[in-house]
């Protein structure tokens, strides 16, 4: 099976707030400006319901090489409502009388996403129709005097998340479960223009099926970050962490813990041009079997990015639609705990567009070429040794959605997702059974409508 490398590149694309999760193909579960529509006034909240229907192809559903015949195309069905519910918005707050800024702030959201799947081939329709599953998330961040001297900002989360293996044995998916909970103190004296916060956050990743077990971990993080802005729209920036990682068996996987610093600036050079960037310093420290020692990261992390706004600074408030749009580039280069070996280092440039034109239409485009270097890793029993390769992954994610009316819109999203490797990976001692070959080439394309308040 696709084992641990499935579970490092599924990884790469899971964001930290459940929502995020299914960013790939919903882009508007990522993006609330976009997904949002004029919402209800319910109180003093401000609730936003929706639902979405789609239908789509996925060109390899199981990831797999194409010397691991046969590849399985699926066509699928999606329905997934969806809720977000937060303190009132700045258009609502405008012109209700009030003694200062709000001392509590809430955003939360929620989603079910159905999937159902039909073979390309019905020869295979067995195999592919007992994949239909549920995803799930909700997400709650709160602001406790977000204006004030000192505030805390308390967030959780949860996200079920389905992702097959190259098995078609549900039992050997990577289903799991993913639960997030954490708050940060903030100190902001003289206005805000300077702030400092630590943090703590607590992360545990539940994997329901039996063979998958070995990877249950928590994980620990104590965080420190800090800004002081010196010009109007321009700020340096401090980003510091420390995660102690622990695998609740700890038979296959090292437990061990990874340090971050990093500083940068982050603001406008001109009223269309902004500039972002971090460097720093990351370390791991992963514990070593009997007898060996473990390779370690310890290198030099960062980010660059470059970013033009369409619509000047200076004119977002007459024309605020048209100030989302955007184009970047940028590279980043970091360090993650991966399920194939301890980590795996991340260096990958992009390029990303968001285009939204008077509210009635909607584009992004996203796409990336990254190189990825995992350390060394065992397989099955623990005994059988993968020495340490890089791969390269090439990914691109195009959507477009025009609205038909305010709560209606009509969607298209494509998605492309290779990995170029010639690595087999042995999956026993013997060598008598078929290597687990890494690369494989996946293309998805989904049709939708959706009704948003």
């Amino acid at each position: 099976m696709k084992l641990r490398l499935t579970l490092a590149a599924t990884m790469l694309f899971l964001g930290a707030v459940p929502l995020k999760a299914h960013a790939q193909t919903q882009p508007w579960l990522a993006d609330r400006r976009n997904g949002e529509g004029i919402g209800v006034r319910v109180g003093n909240l401000e609730l936003h319901p929706g639902i979405a229907g789609e239908i789509g192809y996925d060109s390899n559903y199981f990831l797999r090489a194409s010397e691991e015949p046969p590849v399985l195309a699926a066509y699928r069905f999606r329905v997934t409502p969806s809720i977000t519910l937060s303190t009132l918005g700045a258009q609502r707050s405008r012109g209700l009388t009030a003694t200062g800024p709000a001392p509590l702030t809430l955003r939360a959201g929620a989603y079910v996403s159905y999937n159902e799947l039909i073979a390309a081939d019905s020869a295979h329709s067995s195999e592919v129709s007992k994949q239909r599953h549920v995803d799930t998330g909700a997400d709650l961040v709160m602001g406790i005097f977000p204006a004030g001297r000192v505030g805390i900002d308390p967030y959780l989360s949860f996200v079920r998340m389905v992702q097959p293996s190259n098995d078609t044995d549900t039992e050997n998916a990577f289903n799991r479960d993913s639960f997030r909970a954490g708050t940060r103190v903030t100190w902001r004296p003289g206005g805000g223009l300077f702030s400092w916060g630590v943090g703590y956050e607590f992360l545990y990743n539940f994997f329901e099926s039996s063979p998958s077990k070995d990877f249950n971990n928590y994980q620990n993080q104590a965080n420190m970050r800090g800004r002081w802005r010196f010009l109007p729209r321009t700020a340096l920036l401090y980003d510091g962490s420390y995660t102690w990682v622990t695998y609740s068996r700890n038979v296959q996987q090292n437990d061990g813990a990874i340090v971050r610093s990093q500083i940068g600036i982050n603001g406008l050079v001109t009223n269309h041009l902004a500039l972002l960037g971090l460097v720093g310093w990351a370390g791991t420290f992963y514990d070593a079997r009997p007898g060996e020692a473990p390779h370690q990261f310890d290198s030099i992390t960062g980010q660059a990015e470059l970013k033009w706004y369409v619509t000047g600074q200076e004119q977002l408030v007459q024309s605020a639609p048209v100030g989302l749009s955007w184009v970047a580039i940028g590279y980043t280069r970091d360090v993650q705990n991966s399920y194939l070996g301890n980590f795996y280092q991340r260096d990958r440039g992009y390029a990303s567009i968001s285009y939204l034109l008077g509210g009635v239409f909607v584009a992004s485009l996203n796409a990336g070429v990254a190189n990825l270097s995992f350390s060394d890793s065992y397989f099955t029993d623990g005994n059988v040794r993968q020495k340490a390769f890089s791969e390269q992954r090439l990914d691109a994610s195009v959507f477009g959605e025009y609205r038909v009316s305010d709560t209606v819109g009509i969607n298209a999203t494509v998605n492309y997702l290779r990995n170029f490797t010639d690595v087999a990976v042995p999956l026993d001692e013997t060598g008598m059974t078929r290597p687990d070959y890494l690369a494989f080439q996946q293309w998805q394309a989904f049709l939708g409508v959706r009704w948003f308040l």
